[in-house]
């Protein structure tokens, strides 16, 4: 019962395999994983996606503090809903996955920070970047006065160029220096 759903055809199988980081176990458990968060009725189709709503009920998202900005930077819907087809559930799990290169997770990793998309991470990047990780109740929030305090000790640290800004490659070269970045940034079915 429901097998016929969760088949993958091998020749497309082996071509996710080699154009992500996944294991063809990793592909066919987050294909079935995928149809389960499918409608019924929609099961059959291979094209269909899946509600950003119903990706965020996963347990491997469900309390993570940017869930929606993950589903939003790896969403590749015309309408900008956050909704995955298969092919963007892949990516987003090669991108976490163990395999993934630092370059590769430190690029989403950017691009998930980038709150306006604008390709830098600027003042108000970082501190929906910091209320994320403190939480946004009263008894975490950090003062205005914290706030600028952190951004700017954040700015000293990584803006190398002195723009008031961290672009990707100054991203990349903190993260360079974070042994645990690597291990930390992943999602594991």
């Amino acid at each position: 019962m429901g097998t016929t759903a969760s088949q993958l055809p091998k020749d497309l199988l082996s071509e996710y395999q080699e154009l992500t980081f996944l294991t063809k176990q990793e592909i066919l458990l987050a294909h079935k994983r995928f149809t389960e968060l499918l409608a019924k009725e929609d099961r059959s189709s291979t094209s269909q996606r899946v509600p950003m709503e119903k990706v965020l009920t996963m347990p491997e998202l469900k309390s993570n503090p940017f869930r929606k900005r993950i589903c939003h930077v790896f969403s590749t819907s015309e309408a900008k809903d956050g909704s995955l087809t298969f092919e963007d559930f892949l990516d987003l799990l090669s991108a976490f996955s163990d395999s993934a290169t630092l370059e590769i997770k430190s690029h989403y990793a950017f691009r998930i920070f980038d709150f306006d998309d604008d390709g830098t991470l600027d003042c108000g990047d970082l501190e929906k970047l910091v209320n994320c990780l403190t939480g946004e109740t009263d008894d975490t929030r950090l003062t205005p006065e914290e706030m600028r305090q952190l951004i700017s000790n954040i700015l000293e640290e990584s803006d190398i160029d002195k723009d008031g800004t961290v672009n990707l490659s100054e991203f990349q070269h903190v993260i360079s220096r974070s042994p645990d970045f690597v291990s930390s940034f992943k999602i594991v079915l």
